[in-house]
């Protein structure tokens, strides 16, 4: 190798060649501004700590349960509402980015 070009690592090879895929399908990529980013933590932090009640609700609620019907219902609310919290997160997200 007679040229000072330092060796590159698989992933910025393969970060390379993503990037190269990406210009022949028209694809580009957009920067986001600060106040995107800061909008985007703030929405992240806000759910975040939205999940993190509701898991403390339902360990709270499920130590007080001893029916095995009546824990299968709560779970299944929970994963609902946690679904229900994780897909509002990521549309807000998703708004704040275009």
């Amino acid at each position: 190798m007679s040229d000072d070009k330092p060796l590159k690592s698989a992933i910025e090879l393969a970060m390379e060649r993503m990037a190269k895929k990406d210009a022949e399908a028209g694809i580009t990529s957009k920067t986001l501004t600060d106040a995107q980013k800061a909008a985007i933590a703030e929405t992240r932090n806000f759910y975040e700590a939205k999940l993190a009640e509701l898991e403390v609700l339902h360990q709270s609620t499920l130590r007080g349960t001893t029916d095995p019907a009546a824990r299968e219902t709560l779970e299944q609310q929970y994963r609902r509402e946690r679904d229900h919290l994780t897909t509002e997160r990521d549309n807000k997200i998703a708004r704040q980015r275009a």
